[in-house]
């Protein structure tokens, strides 16, 4: 047995990518993108026809680029959506990060945009920076029958709140949260001993012992041994890169996440101040969602200049 197939036995294996082939070749549940991954699809000769397709369309009707890109990463999305059984996670823009108002109004034409193509918001995982605005946003989309999946989550203060909102789910890194503990202390992990694996490992520990609905998927992965000492947790969302290295590799995969014995009830929800105060006093998680919103909104820019340098072309 493949180790990719053993690691299917334990937890629900998503893509976090926007090829269309390696969705196709590692079959996985559901599929998650952001503007980095729809920033690579954008290069990948598969979609060309696709974006001058959708390019023509907004020629005529609009060109403001934040909506293209919007329309590219819903199109690209649909196409998933189609190869895939579960669910397709679609980001809102990090520029809209901390209003919470307007993430909800984006939430609303993303699915607008899904159902005009036939695919059910069923089908549909808002993704929103783990904020306060981005939680709060969250939490009126879930009472309106609208998932979502929470990223760019690097605390403990964070998981909590999306747990006390009721978020469908939530993806805490590992990667880049053992890159910041790497780099701050000079020392190479082990998979046991890992920052980031413990890190996503307590989490999916918490949600089992306060019984929260909330889904956690493991996100970030730098290596499989990383995504394999997280083997049990609810679902891993990993590159096609380390797909491949799962799936040409044989053996035993055990889960290691503990069933918690004892339940605990849930605690009073965290208020905003008490929420901005843990999350404060955690400077990895302090630095690494700040840069994280930083990194997607670059990469979102970027997509907007492809775009409008595209459309200067088709004149």
């Amino acid at each position: 047995m493949s180790l990719l197939d053993g690691l299917r036995e334990h937890s629900l294996v998503v893509a976090d990518t926007g090829d269309l082939d390696a969705i196709k070749r590692y079959q996985p549940q559901d599929a998650t993108t952001n503007p980095s991954l729809i920033l690579k699809a954008f290069e990948l000769p598969r979609y060309q026809e696709m974006i001058d397709r959708v390019l023509a369309e907004s020629s005529r009707d609009e060109n403001d680029p934040s909506r293209i890109v919007d329309q590219l990463s819903v199109a690209i999305g649909g196409q998933i959506a189609n190869v895939i059984p579960g669910r397709i996670s679609t980001e809102v823009s990090a520029h809209l990060s901390f209003d919470s108002q307007a993430s909800i109004r984006k939430a609303y034409e993303l699915i607008e945009r899904y159902e005009k193509l036939g695919i059910n918001r069923n089908r549909v995982l808002i993704k929103l920076a783990s904020t306060w605005e981005g939680i709060r946003a969250a939490e009126q989309l879930e009472r309106e029958g609208i998932n979502c999946n929470l990223t760019l989550l690097f605390s403990d203060a964070q998981a909590q709140a999306c747990f006390d909102a009721g978020v469908y789910l939530i993806s805490p890194f590992v990667g880049r949260v053992s890159d910041w503990y790497q780099k701050a202390t000079g020392k190479q992990f082990t998979p046991e001993d890992d920052p980031g694996v413990l890190f996503v490992k307590g989490i999916c520990e918490r949600a089992d012992a306060g019984r929260y609905d909330t889904v956690v998927m493991g996100a970030s992965f730098r290596t499989i041994d990383q995504v394999l000492t997280l083997a049990g947790c609810h679902r891993l969302t990993i590159s096609p890169a380390l797909l491949e290295q799962l799936d040409s590799m044989v053996g035993e995969v055990a889960s290691n996440i503990q069933s918690q014995s004892v339940t605990h009830e849930p605690s009073t929800p965290l208020s905003e101040a008490a929420f901005r105060w843990q999350h404060n006093q955690d400077a990895m998680a302090n630095e690494m969602l700040a840069d994280g919103i930083r990194r997607f909104a670059c990469d979102q820019q970027t997509l907007e200049s492809l775009i409008t340098q595209r459309l200067a072309a088709r004149a």
